[in-house]
Parts: C-alpha cells; sequence; structure tokens
C-alpha cells in the first residue's frame, strides 16, 4: 500500500488537507476528501485542496478543492491564502504576488512577508455577483437576506441569533431557491462596528470560518447600508479584514494563514 504526503494548514480555524500534485498526483480526490476529512477516523478537516501548476501562462498555480461531502468547490478565499503561505514558504516561489488559477477566475495573492515567513495574505477576489440579491425566503420565521456570489453562491441574513445557524444552516442550504445548494451566513453588526459572522459552508457544515463567506457578508452590509466599504469580520476561528473597493468594485480579503502540521497518509 502506498502513501501520500499532505500538509494541514488553516486559514482563521477553515481547516484543509494539502498536497503538492506536481510531486504526486491523487487519483480520487473526491474520495479521499470524504475518507480524510473525517474528524474521527481519518486525518480531520474541512475538506482537500489540490495544488497543481498553471497550464496557462496567466496564472502560477491552480487550485483544487473538495468540500468534506466531496462535491468539488468554486473557490475559498481561506485555502487561496493558505496556498500563498505554502507555496512562497516551501520554496515552490520567490515572488511576493501569485496568480492563483481557480474555477471561479484567476485570483491574484500579495503576500505580506516578514523576515521570509508569510504573516497575512490579501486576495483580489474580484467582483461579487449580485443578481437576485434581495432574494427573500418567506419561511422560517427569518428575516429578508440577501444573496451574493463571489464565485459561489451565498445567502446572507443579518439578526441578533447567529447561532441558529446550527439549527437552519443545512435546511437552507438545501432549499429549492438554491437548486446547487448555498452557503448560508448569520450576521450581527457589533457595537463596534465590527460584523459577528457564522457560517454554514455548502457540503461541509458549520466551518470556523469562510472567506468567500467573510467578503459575501460585507458586501450585503453595504448594500444594505449597515456598514461602509470597509469591513471587520468576526468568525468563529478569527478575523478577516474587506475592502468592496469603489474604484475598481473588487473585494480585497485580507487575513492569516497558518501551518497546522505535516503527514503522510495510507491510500
Amino acid at each position: 500500500m502506498s502513501k501520500i504526503r499532505f500538509t494541514k494548514m488553516h486559514g482563521a480555524g477553515n481547516d484543509y488537507i494539502y498536497v503538492n500534485t506536481m510531486e504526486q498526483p491523487v487519483e480520487n480526490p473526491a474520495a479521499a476528501a470524504i475518507r480524510w476529512s473525517d474528524r474521527h477516523k481519518g486525518i480531520g478537516s474541512d475538506g482537500l485542496v489540490l495544488i497543481g501548476q498553471s497550464p496557462i501562462p496567466e496564472a502560477d498555480f491552480t487550485m483544487r478543492i473538495f468540500n468534506a461531502d466531496g462535491s468539488e468547490a468554486m473557490m475559498c478565499g481561506n485555502a487561496s491564502r493558505c496556498i500563498g503561505k505554502y507555496v512562497y514558504e516551501r520554496g515552490l516561489t520567490n515572488q511576493e504576488e501569485v496568480r492563483l488559477l481557480t474555477l471561479s477566475g484567476i485570483k491574484t495573492l500579495r503576500l505580506h512577508v516578514v523576515d521570509n515567513i508569510v504573516d497575512r495574505v490579501s486576495v483580489d477576489m474580484l467582483e461579487p455577483v449580485l443578481d437576485d440579491e434581495t432574494l427573500f425566503l418567506p419561511h422560517y420565521g427569518l428575516t429578508q437576506g440577501t444573496f451574493v456570489s463571489m464565485g459561489n453562491p451565498h445567502y446572507v441574513i443579518f439578526t441578533d441569533d447567529v447561532d441558529q445557524v446550527a439549527e437552519m444552516g443545512r435546511v437552507l442550504e438545501q432549499h429549492p431557491a438554491f437548486p446547487q445548494r448555498c452557503n448560508i451566513e448569520f450576521a450581527r453588526i457589533l457595537e463596534d462596528g465590527s460584523i459577528r459572522v457564522r457560517v454554514w459552508e455548502r457540503g461541509s457544515g458549520i466551518t470556523q470560518a469562510c472567506g468567500t463567506g467573510a467578503c459575501a457578508t460585507a458586501v450585503a452590509a453595504c448594500l444594505c447600508k449597515k456598514a461602509g466599504r470597509k469591513s471587520t469580520i468576526v468568525m468563529d476561528g478569527g478575523t478577516l479584514d474587506i475592502e468592496w473597493r469603489e474604484s475598481d468594485g473588487h473585494v480585497y480579503m485580507t487575513g492569516p494563514a497558518a501551518f497546522v502540521f505535516d503527514g503522510e497518509i495510507e491510500i
């Protein structure tokens, strides 16, 4: 039986298993994501991320991400920051700007490097898509939410009770209004102007953080006039800084990335 090397990383508590496919391929990543993500019988994670060499000159590396249920995601902001740290500190690049090809387009990562260590990463998440931006689900006693796509779909509900994500997240993820399912955010404006958010991530359940979810929440808060163009998003696993820049319409996300451990697993 062969083994495959992996690295466990997290961005604000959103933890994934990372494999460098330029050195070793993963034949069935959907099945591997299900098995390896199991927190009792596997490595334990929110999913599996594959790092590859870009097939096009406009990007440097590729990212494929599989949720804990084996479904493939379009994009993950926290995982993209971790890839920036991985490729720089593991010597795959010496550039402090990295272009990452994802299923939702090329994302530009700007690495904040201190003494050869990537301290934080800023990601150009491109423009949000606001079709059906005031989608209303007249069920469950919830107030109106805001639909925002950041390359993947999000439904943001402002409420005083963000903990209802545990009860309502799964229900709303699979609501008929979302034929491809949806990420769900419950958000509350705090006294200092920051935004407390809890996330139900499509295909993974409650997660410690979600980068695209933080971006979607910041955009929704601005649209609903609950915040300005810059927001501090406080999630279960940490804090992310989001700017919806007026000059180009892009959303920029800045936050931490961290190594947890390296290992090998039998395949």
